[in-house]
């Protein structure tokens, strides 16, 4: 039977593959190091626990909520822009509550996009940055470029080759996979762009919270006049060790939120309004919950970065997210990051995400997720030490044949 049109226009899902491997391995008894999906195994803060539990008890609060976000959900995130960027929004026209920034990004491309619209998109980037618009009926032309002096030279060409002129430029820093930062000049240079080309600048920014270094990331909307054509993307997932609980934001024009929001009052009716009471709550707060969770990812990701290193696998240090994005050792190298990834559940028992995943110009990488705790990570780097050592001493009994011819 032939597949539907939209399901034909997306690829076989690439992390699937290994899924299955790793659900097999587990079958078998096999004890999976996971570093692949970024799936926070942090608990929420007892507070938000608490304040949910609280409302929720409430029986008027069962009944059908707001689809763009309660009221006092909305000032929250409105004033955590205030105290972190510096930026004021309007709670009522510039900022609605999402299921999260995955679903708040698919529903901006149903909002905007007409069939052949054309997207410039970073590659490797998240998936949901391109197939939100390619399920809408778009194009994407991907850019192979990091928040440097190359950046708006790539997206000059893309526009310079591109029949219609794009509708939008996505940004996704600090990036998912590869963990780069872009600085306030950078932005300023890009909004000035946009704005010059009668462009929307979509960012995604569900890492802002997440850093090591010392330097919180900036938001896009920092900059002067990029409210005009800009809407930008949270989350509270990462932030606060919500993932399941679904709760995101965008924030910004008022002309892309309002689109935005009447797209998704076709399609939802909102979070369970307990679970905004207590996102509001979490975003009210003085910060302490996020610290702890920002020291727990950089301690993770130093034990990584120095375990896997002394292992014989050189991982640079991420700046900033919970991932590593790491290229793939150059034995390896030939064979690509999926089947990397299946080599190291099935000799080394650490699931990893391969880059390809991400786009073809992610092949030659890996991201590793700062999921598991310091114990398993070192577990982790043992495991690899042993398969390196192993596949150097007896390479076919490690990698495929084929892959020697």
């Amino acid at each position: 039977m032939e597949e539907f049109h939209k399901v034909r226009r997306l690829p076989p899902y690439v992390f699937e593959q290994v899924n299955r491997l790793k659900a097999s391995a587990r079958s078998r008894g096999a004890d999976i190091i996971d570093l692949g999906m970024g799936n926070p195994d942090l608990p929420t803060p007892k507070a938000i626990v608490d304040k949910l539990c609280e409302v929720v008890r409430d029986p008027r609060t069962h009944r059908y909520s707001a689809s763009r976000g309660i009221p006092g959900l909305r000032r929250a995130q409105a004033n955590y822009y205030l105290r972190r960027f510096g930026v004021k929004l309007n709670p009522d026209t510039q900022v609605v509550a999402t299921l999260g920034s995955k679903e708040g990004f698919a529903n901006m491309a149903q909002a905007i996009t007409a069939p052949g619209d054309v997207i410039l998109c970073p590659n490797p980037t998240y998936p949901i940055h391109a197939f939100g618009f390619i399920m809408s009926g778009g194009v994407i032309r991907s850019l192979q470029v990091e928040p440097d002096d190359g950046f708006i030279p790539a997206v000059e060409r893309g526009i310079r080759h591109s029949i219609p002129k794009p509708l939008a430029l996505i940004l996704n820093y600090p990036s998912n996979p590869t963990a780069l930062v872009a600085s306030l000049d950078f932005y300023k240079d890009v909004v000035a762009f946009a704005k010059k080309n009668d462009i929307i600048i979509l960012s995604d920014l569900a890492y802002s919270e997440i850093y090591f270094d010392g330097n919180p990331p900036p938001s896009v909307l920092q900059v002067p006049g990029a409210m005009d054509v800009c809407v930008e993307f949270t989350s509270m997932s990462k932030t606060f060790s919500m993932p399941g609980w679904r709760m995101g934001f965008a924030v910004g024009n008022e002309r892309l939120i309002s689109a935005l929001t009447r797209v998704k009052s076709y399609l939802d009716y909102g979070a369970f309004t307990p679970i905004q009471v207590a996102a509001a709550h979490a975003l009210n707060g003085d910060g302490a919950d996020i610290e702890e969770v920002r020291e727990v990812y950089h301690k993770r990701r130093d034990v990584m970065v120095d375990s896997f290193g002394r292992a014989g696998w050189t991982i640079p240090a991420p700046a900033a997210s919970m991932f590593a994005w790491a290229p793939i050792p150059e034995p390896f190298r030939h064979l690509g990051s999926l089947e990397f990834s299946k080599l190291l559940i099935e000799h080394a028992d650490v699931a990893v995400a391969p880059g390809v995943g991400f786009g073809e110009h992610g092949d030659d990488y890996v991201r590793l997720a700062l999921v598991e705790n310091e114990h398993r990570i070192r577990q982790a780097a043992r495991n690899i030490k042993k398969f390196l050592a192993t596949a150097a001493k007896q390479p076919n009994n490690v990698v495929p044949l084929a892959a020697h011819r």
